[in-house]
């Protein structure tokens, strides 16, 4: 019983470390998704430019940090017409470049990781982009839009497929203030806790479990940390085989990527096991299923590769300019809760979440949580309202309110 209380003790502390930095990071992610529609996303990705890549990248940072629904709606803008590598791209962004991840990472491991996560993602991208242009060829890409446009389940996807922008006329801020963006913020922040909660309990719980019970001596070892140069080849060929063995994703990674580093593994190891949430068993599944098997092996191999070598360059280059940290202190093994400013924090963070949570509730939000894991098919429309009351308007699975007043059918069907 000492034991799984020590582990649970040390899940618990990381949680309340972590708190206030999930709720900025999906509520500045709500902001960008309530006034972005999914249709503007797609005509800015048609090709697989260096220019449209990087914009890719950068609304997919802007979007879900849930690995599941961050694959369904790389999908779902495959299907509408976007360009293969540049979906791929916006996916990568999603879990790896998003704003939650990066202060979470500096607040658990310290600011240069997230140094490296925010210069290495970039790194990945233009990697998995270099290999497609040389080894996929175009009848494989038409294959795998013929097997995604067969609409097959993954998970997520009703999440993946609801667009909760608030449309009509006005500057983004006009937009964002009003009544029908206070709603459109907190729907789509209670949503992205819905998809992100299940994979962040599972990883604080692993995380403390591995904390708590296996001794440093055991990673010492199998991270080859007594031969410096050995365990920096070392680390980033088996960070990501650790990811998917774990099978946690996206965030919830990152409190087990904390306990690696106190255990040994590679700076440029870590940076590989972060990447690799997008590789875990069950996504290289739905990968199966959206793709076929052929793009789906491509996908893996393609991936895995790009997160090698760029854990490769990040260790090359932190450690000639000396940004490696001397020391695994990662926040992992610190227990209890203190009155500092992570509690002054978290309580003023808090406050804000119950805020958008009862909004959340008064404006028919509850409805949309058994969505979440609807048909590819259907595309929803957010469902918003007027009044400051934030008196809901009716909604059913196939004819949605907009947050604009006009109603609209979504078909889902590529374009």
């Amino acid at each position: 019983m000492h034991a799984i209380a020590h582990a649970l003790a040390l899940a618990g502390s990381m949680t309340w470390e972590i708190l206030w930095a999930l709720i900025l990071g999906f509520t500045l992610s709500a902001v960008v998704q309530a006034v972005v529609r999914k249709s503007t996303i797609v005509r800015l990705m048609g090709d697989d430019r260096p220019r449209t890549l990087a914009v890719a990248s950068v609304l997919g940072a802007a979007s879900s940090s849930c690995s599941y629904a961050a694959v369904a709606l790389a999908r779902s803008l495959f299907r509408k017409g976007a360009n293969f590598t540049a979906a791929m791209a916006f996916e990568i962004g999603s879990t790896n470049l998003v704003v939650e991840l990066g202060i979470i990472l500096a607040l658990l491991m310290g600011w240069q990781f997230t140094a490296a996560e925010f210069i290495g993602g970039p790194i990945m991208i233009v990697l998995v982009a270099v290999l497609f242009r040389l080894f996929v060829r175009s009848r494989l890409i038409d294959e795998a839009r013929r097997q995604a446009d067969r609409g097959m389940v993954g998970s997520m996807e009703g999440h993946a497929a609801m667009d909760m922008s608030v449309t009509g006329d006005g500057s983004f801020l006009r937009r964002l203030l009003s009544p029908r963006g206070f709603t459109s913020v907190s729907h789509v922040f209670v949503m992205e806790w819905a998809a992100i909660l299940r994979d962040l309990i599972i990883g604080l719980l692993v995380a403390g479990a591995i904390g708590a019970w296996v001794p440093d001596s055991f990673w010492q070892n199998f991270f080859l940390t007594d031969h410096p140069v050995l365990s920096a080849i070392w680390g980033p060929i088996v960070g990501p085989v650790v990811a998917m063995a774990a099978f946690v994703c996206s965030i919830g990674n990152v409190p087990l990527a904390a306990v690696l580093w106190n255990g040994g593994i590679s700076f440029g190891g870590v940076v590989a096991f972060l990447f690799a949430d997008l590789l875990i068993l069950p996504i290289l599944n739905i990968y199966r299923k959206y793709y076929g098997t052929r793009m789906m092996l491509t996908i893996f191999a393609t991936f895995y590769a790009a997160m090698v070598v760029s854990g490769y360059l990040v260790e090359i280059l932190f450690g000639t300019t000396g940004l490696i940290p001397s020391e695994r202190n990662a926040m992992v093994m610190e227990e209890g809760i203190r009155w500092n400013y992570t509690t002054w924090l978290n309580i003023v963070f808090l406050v804000l979440a119950a805020v958008l949570v009862l909004r959340f509730v008064r404006t028919g939000g509850i409805p949309m949580l058994r969505m979440m894991g609807g048909s590819p098919d259907t595309e929803h429309d957010h469902g918003g309202h007027d009044d400051a009351m934030g008196e809901s308007r009716s909604m059913d699975s196939g004819d949605h309110t907009t947050p604009g007043g006009d109603h609209r059918r979504g078909d889902g069907a590529a374009q």
